[in-house]
């Protein structure tokens, strides 16, 4: 299968730079995977095509301000980390910029030297792993001099870090956001819970790998790095009740999504656990246990988009992307959303 069929043209103008002023005023595409007819409406709509017994499965992750600016020890050239993945207490995996000022043995400071790094080796595709120094707990000091790592797309400030949080983070640990929860509000979550619709959560902490270009000319041949998933007993349990009961579950988000499938048996149940996942999701994939899908609108050629395709097929998300550009829906991490049913 071709990359290259995934592609689709999207204006500039169509990628959204800020959030809307309320989460759940956004726009909602609603496609039937099997026939491929579209509604559009308001993402708050959603609750209408929620029954008593279904249930959505959302992704509590919280993002870190994993973006830090610093200078290399001796020269003061600037530096940026971006920390992708914890190895130990003091150890990350991060993406360097400039690479170059990185080598192994060189150091660096951030924050009048609050916090001290040393790369101490090359890890893959010239990411390099990096020991920290300082006084007190990490995560606090992290808070203090990091920014939130929002995506190269997205040009302008974002004002209020938190809207690039869900109303429901909680586990600290995403180099990104589950976008498509952005669009739930407390309130919103009332109402649907008030319906009847169980709501539960996972985690899967996003790593970069998820966002990063297709570099392969077949789609087979890209390698997912992997991200960290937690699964509690209690959420396992009502999932299972759910596919019992013969209602729906349904994922927010395409991370969601695949911490599902990843868990998942034959029998489409599943059970308390932990673990690491590279699941790679696209058409020709048979899904186990997910029923419906809330999605953002993705970046041609990602993997983001083989994975829709896979839920419904290649043709019928590719004339609904072409739909949403032509009605100027807003894309990616700010932008709008699609409900698969």
């Amino acid at each position: 299968m071709d990359v290259k069929d995934f592609y689709f043209h999207l204006p500039e103008e169509l990628i959204a730079q800020h959030p809307l002023e309320r989460r759940d005023e956004s726009r909602l595409m609603v496609v039937d995977k099997n026939t491929g007819v579209i509604e559009h409406k308001i993402f708050k709509d959603i609750i209408n095509y929620l029954d008593a017994g279904d249930c959505l499965v959302l992704n509590n992750t919280r993002v870190m301000p994993a973006r830090l600016i610093g200078e290399k020890e001796g020269s003061g050239g600037k530096i940026e980390f971006l920390l992708l993945k914890r190895i130990d207490k003091n150890s990350w995996e991060t993406l360097v910029k400039p690479g170059k000022r990185a080598k192994i043995g060189s150091k660096f400071v951030f924050g009048n030297g609050e916090l001290k790094a040393e790369v101490t080796e090359m890890g893959e595709e010239g990411n390099r792993i990096v020991r920290f120094d300082y006084e007190g707990i990490f995560e606090e000091v992290l808070d203090r001099l990091g920014q939130m790592p929002l995506p190269p797309y997205i040009k302008e400030r974002l004002e209020d870090r938190e809207r690039y949080q869900t109303v429901y983070s909680k586990e600290i640990g995403s180099a990104a956001a589950p976008t498509a929860g952005l669009h739930f509000t407390d309130e919103l979550l009332e109402r649907i819970k008030k319906k009847g619709i169980n709501i539960v959560f996972v985690t899967l902490h996003v790593g970069l790998g998820t966002f990063r270009p297709v570099k392969t000319e077949k789609v087979e041949e890209h390698l997912m790095h992997s991200e960290y998933y937690v699964m509690t007993k209690e959420t396992a349990e009502i999932i299972n009740k759910t596919k019992e009961s013969g209602k729906r579950v349904i994922a927010v988000g395409t991370t969601s999504n695949r911490t599902l499938e990843t868990i998942a048996d034959e029998q489409g149940r599943v059970r308390e656990q932990t673990g690491w996942t590279d699941i790679f999701i696209y058409p020709g994939y048979k899904f186990k246990i997910v029923d419906a899908l809330i999605t953002n609108f993705h970046l041609p050629e990602s993997t983001l988009i083989m994975l829709v395709s896979a839920f419904s097929s290649k043709e019928i998300i590719m004339n609904a992307y072409n739909e949403a550009v032509n009605n100027k829906y807003r894309f990616f991490s700010f932008g709008d959303a699609m409900f698969l049913k």
